[in-house]
């Protein structure tokens, strides 16, 4: 999304907000021109039906300034909420897209970068930001009333900025390390919730909460320095403006008692000066806000440029011939080496393969590969001879039943879960779904069946109830591919015989199997095997021949070792 398309729309808007700000700045001369005439024209003339018609002025002059205000704060939350509208889709997105690359703690950051800007947008500060470009109004009103009151407005006015630019090389850096901490202290605490049984049952709680405290620490730590820092700043141009209103006053007096001026410039000039400082002295006021939501900006906009839209992609054909898998090689996002090395295989419709080796074999990353989660580093993976970058990552998911060895399901109904949160799916659907999982019984077994809510991560289930609303998950809507990692692994000899069902009866249709095993018997529904070993495919055959005896010896056997397998 380039600069043009963001602020699509938004033109009205500043232009509104801008014709706002310059009414709102011309009705502030109310007061000083009210005093100005007070002074000079009402008390010399003793006039009461002046002095009326003044006030009654006025106060409709105040009234409607109010109102234009008002007004420019409605502007300002809906373009915030305009702004929210058409970034939040681009957010979710690298939400759901970083973890993929390796940058599973920095997900959550856009979402409170987003809110940031929008805050920011919202508040008060856009206000002071507008009314900035005003303050040479004033200071040249004040050399209408006198040059020294000039003099002393524009040297105010310099003063401010100057304030103002040390303050924004001063806290950068505070606030960047309070962000910083403060996205560390969200996944600690994150990290706790998803690990809360191991934890409390390893005895673990008391090392975590001293890393804790660490983490809380340098957070509060930079929190601290760029609130003083922005407080020592703010309490000082307060200060000044106090002294620069009060000085002003001073000098006019200087100026009526040498005959220079009239007894209204003295409040008229204080009133003025004080005006041309204060868009400066808000503008310091919200500078923190500014401070975070210009490093939340800049940080949604690099990951926007190095993460571009999806051009619109051609509507393939639903794949439902081949599956092919052309000398791949694949490793974890930002891997320079790769975990996996030359895998190619073709398996056609109605074939199920089964992938064996030892532990870090690389039979979870193929896995990742072949269902596009990670980009392969070298080679293709195809789905009827189109490669599936041909495909936009939710019309390839249409096509794709996935089930991984760590069980995911969100926060919802059973029914959510089994359709993938399809808003447009039927009763009907959901149930052959998870009847082809053989998970119909069980499901309609519970209190409330289908309707029943499952806590985050499905915490109302047990581990095999898990794993078979993940399958049924998995072959809803009859995906052409159906890739299972260890889908046995919390199953009982029951489950398992359901699941074998549920593979046989998906490849009956028509469908693509791929089952990652450590246990035999989930191989039972298919009928082929490959063994990877040391990321190296060593044999691809049919089941039979390639697990008979005399095949044995060229199978590794299992070994424990690092994450990748």
């Amino acid at each position: 999304m380039n600069r043009a398309e963001l602020f699509k729309g938004a033109g009205p808007i500043l232009i509104g907000v801008a014709i706002f700000s310059g009414l709102i700045n011309i009705l502030y001369l109310t007061g000083s021109f009210y005093m100005l005439q007070v002074y000079d024209r009402v008390i010399p003339g003793r006039s009461l039906n002046t002095l009326l018609a003044l006030s009654i002025l006025a106060a409709f002059l105040f009234v409607v300034m109010g109102a234009i205000e008002f007004f420019r704060s409605r502007v300002l939350v809906r373009a915030s909420r305009k702004l929210d509208e058409q970034l939040r889709q681009r957010v979710f997105g690298l939400v759901a897209r970083l973890p993929l690359e390796g940058k599973a703690d920095q997900a959550v950051q856009p979402v409170r970068d987003l809110e940031n800007v929008r805050t920011f947008v919202a508040g008060g500060a856009p206000g002071a930001f507008f009314d900035l470009p005003w303050a040479p109004f004033y200071i040249a009103i004040c050399f209408l009333l006198h040059p020294w009151i000039g003099i002393l407005a524009l040297t105010g006015v310099i003063v401010m900025a100057l304030i103002t630019a040390v303050a924004d090389v001063v806290t950068r850096g505070a606030v960047q390390q309070a962000t910083n901490e403060s996205v560390k202290r969200t996944n600690a605490a994150d990290a706790l919730r998803r690990n809360a049984e191991i934890v409390s049952a390893m005895g673990m709680r008391d090392r975590l909460s001293n890393r804790w405290d660490e983490t809380s620490e340098k957070y509060l730590d930079g929190h601290q320095r760029s609130s003083d820092i922005r407080g020592a700043f703010g309490s000082f141009s307060k200060t000044l403006r106090m002294m620069i209103q009060s000085a002003a006053l001073g000098l006019g007096a200087m100026l009526v008692i040498r005959g220079e001026a009239t007894g209204g410039l003295i409040i008229a000039g204080s009133i003025l000066s004080a005006r041309a400082i204060a868009p400066i002295e808000q503008t310091i006021i919200h500078y923190n806000s500014f401070v975070n939501a210009r490093q939340s900006w800049q940080r949604l906009k690099g990951l926007f440029d190095a993460h571009p839209e999806n051009e619109t992609l051609i509507a393939l054909p639903a794949p439902r011939a081949q599956l092919s898998v052309e000398g791949l090689d694949v490793g974890p996002p930002g891997a320079a080496k790769p975990v996996v090395t030359d895998v190619s295989f073709t398996l056609n419709r109605g074939e199920g393969l089964g992938i064996i080796g030892p532990s870090a074999a690389g039979k979870s990353t193929l896995a990742r590969a072949i269902v596009g989660v990670w980009r392969p580093l070298n080679g293709i993976v195809r789905f009827d001879g189109a490669s599936i970058d041909q495909w936009s990552p939710d019309a390839l998911g249409r096509h794709i039943g996935y089930l991984p060895q760590d069980v995911e399901l969100f926060d919802g109904t059973i029914a959510d879960n089994i359709s993938r949160f399809d808003p447009h799916s039927t009763h009907e659907s959901i149930i052959r779904a998870a009847q082809a999982a053989n998970v119909h019984d069980m499901i309609v077994s519970l209190p409330q069946g289908y309707q029943t809510r499952i806590g985050i991560g499905g915490a109302a289930l047990s581990g095999g109830q898990r794993q078979r609303i993940g399958l049924a998950r998995a072959l809803y809507g009859d995906p052409f591919l159906l890739v299972l990692d260890e889908p046995n692994s919390n199953l009982d000899v029951p489950g398992e015989s359901a699941l074998t069902g549920a593979i046989l009866s998906f490849r009956e249709r028509g469908g693509v199997a791929i089952v990652i095993a450590h246990r035999p018997s989930a191989l039972a529904g298919v009928d082929k095997v490959l063994v990877l070993a040391d990321g190296k495919m060593k044999i691809f055959g049919d089941k039979d021949q390639v697990l008979r005896p005399k095949m044995a010896p060229q199978i590794v056997p299992a070994r424990t070792s690092e994450a990748g397998g």
